[in-house]
Parts: C-alpha cells; structure tokens; sequence
C-alpha cells in the first residue's frame, strides 16, 4: 500500500512503505551536480557517492537546485560539516533568506532522499508517525518520521517552533545517544535510526509577526548542535552586488535596473527589520518583480503587480511602499545626473 510523502512542491513522490524492494541502485547526483560540485568544498564532509538508497527513492533526492549565494558565510560547508559531526542542525533567519533553498542543496550535494514536513499546518501524529488502516492490525502504513527514521535522507522540519509538543517528545530519543524511536502506536516497536538519517529544522524568529511561533523546548533545543543564523543578502545601505547580478540573470534585465529593484528590496527589508513594514522581500520576490519588467514594464509599475499588493493589503502600507520605490529611483536618476 502507498503512502504519500511530503517532498516538494514540484515533486511529490510515493514510496511504498509495505514491500521493501532489496534492490538498490548508487545515486546518480554526483554525475547531476557536477557543476554544482565546483562551487563548494561540500565533499569532504559528505559524498554523494557514499549514499546508497532503494531505486525507488531516487526520484526523492532533489535535482536542479539552484546555486546558494551567500557573503562569504559558507553556509553550505557549515551545514554539511554539521551533519557529519552531529546529524542535525538548525536553520533560523527571517522568510525569504533561503533556508529551504539550501537544504535542498545541500541534499542534492549530499545524494540524499528529502522528507519535508511544515510544522505550521494541522498534520496529525498519525500522518508524521504511521497507523494501521482497515480491520485488524496487520495493514500498518508509516508515517513520513517514521519512514525517515527506516530508510534514512534528510528530514527538513519547516517552522519547527510551530512543531507540536507531542510530536517533540518523541524526535527526542530519536535526536540524542539513543538514537531510536518507539512506536507506540505500532506495540512499542522499537526503530533504530538510520545510518543516513539527518535533521534540519529551521524556523523564524519568534515574534508576533510569525502566528503560533513560541521558542523551541529545551530538550529539543539541546539536541541541535549547531545553529545557523540567517539573513538577507542586501539590507538598507548594505548592498551585495552578488543580488543585483542574480536579479539580472534569473529576471531578464539590466545590470543597472536590478540594482535599482536591489536598493528598493533593501529598503523595504530594512523598514521590515525595524518593525515599520509587515514584510521583507526575498530574492525570489525581486526576481519575479524583475520578470515583468523583462516585459517592457517600468519599475514602479512592475511594484504595483507584485511586491506592493505582496508587502500589505492595507493602502496605507501600499502607499508607504510606493514612497520607497520612488525616492530610490529619484536618488539614482540624480546619482546618473551628477555623473554625467
């Protein structure tokens, strides 16, 4: 019997839980980021070609991630180092700074199967750990922890600090010298970890902003040995060409205008900081501002078709918005005037 597993928003897998097929094939993500490869000192902690799963969770292990860029952080090193070290780490930094784009790098880099669960939607401990269905007990389907915790990949827990307490007490064994969990909903069946089997939980910082987010316990809080703290490439004056330059190659436009559409996103995530704004842009956000103008659309227009409506419903916050991307605009047309 199937079970559905949570892996991407463009994937999503079936892994058959009932019937383990004992054939199993070397992953092929060392050939598909070769590329990639080149542009981290990622192996020496961890090989793709050490990673050996079932053929039929090949389709699990992410493809075609794009690139982190970061400002000299390393984070994709720090995370792998991480993994090998201790098994586990955490990720936290405010939306949109790219902590599930580089999980799923780093599980491509790594060869490894991704289990994905967001913590913030009402998923009930008998999806996360398993349950028996039809009459009787012999028909058990496992749950996406439970399927993890068997045949091993990267179990990426979205919005942790939105995570149920009851699903926390039992990743506890699971996360210290024990290394196993009981499943108690199955006679107390006692699931050894796999040997491949690693977390990364990432959340936001807890604040009013972030409904139902409240701090990790404690007992889960020690288990991460590692901490990862996240932020925006670009913020107020502080600008890193690295942005403008991805702006201009994913969005289709000039250097000069992604560096405006740049400016303006580090304004807004700084107003986002001081708690002025509801919302601080991501790359992605200013990429897909950027696509519009692709089009022959104008900067302030191709705010109003996405990040203004994105930042606020209210036209108050609307206006605030507009205000910020003309007065960068007006300060770089007079930069060009003063140069000229």
């Amino acid at each position: 019997m199937e079970q559905k597993r949570i892996i991407s928003s463009v994937n999503h897998s079936k892994v058959n839980t009932d019937k383990v097929n004992l054939s199993v094939s070397i992953s092929k993500i060392k050939k598909d980021t070769h590329k990639l490869s080149k542009m981290y000192d990622f192996k020496k902690y961890m090989d793709s070609s050490d990673m050996i799963f079932p053929s039929e969770m090949q389709d699990m292990i992410p493809k075609d991630t794009p690139p982190y860029l970061d400002n000299g952080e390393h984070y994709v090193e720090r995370i792998g180092r991480a993994l090998k070290f201790f098994k586990q780490c955490a990720l936290i930094g405010p939306s949109g700074t790219g902590k599930t784009h580089i999980v799923y790098l780093v599980a491509e880099l790594a060869g490894l199967p991704m289990w994905e669960i967001n913590c913030g939607l009402a998923t009930s401990v008998f999806d996360l750990f398993g349950r028996y269905v039809g009459l009787g007990k012999e028909n058990w389907i496992d749950g996406l922890i439970t399927g993890w915790c068997r045949k091993g990949g990267i179990l990426y827990l979205d919005e942790a600090n939105m995570m149920k307490q009851d699903v926390a007490t039992k990743l506890n064994p699971l996360l210290d010298q024990r290394g196993h969990m009981v499943l108690t909903e199955k006679d107390s069946e006692i699931i050894h970890r796999h040997k491949h089997a690693y977390m990364i939980i990432s959340m936001n910082p807890v604040s009013s902003e972030f409904a139902g987010t409240k701090p990790i316990n404690a007992a889960m809080r020690r288990r991460m040995s590692v901490w990862l703290n996240f932020d925006y490439m670009s913020v107020g004056d502080n600008i890193d060409e690295k942005e403008f330059k991805m702006v201009s190659e994913r969005g289709g436009i000039s250097l000069e205008d992604a560096e405006i559409i740049v400016r303006i996103g580090a304004k807004l995530r700084q107003e986002y900081k001081m708690g002025d704004l509801p919302y601080g842009p991501s790359v992605g956000d200013l990429v897909n501002w950027a696509k519009i103008c692709s089009d022959g659309v104008d900067i302030p227009t191709g705010g109003d078709e996405t990040l203004v409506p994105m930042t606020s419903d209210d036209p108050e916050v609307q206006d605030e918005v507009r205000q910020i991307i003309k007065k960068v605009i007006e300060g770089k047309v007079a930069q060009r005037n003063r140069k000229v």
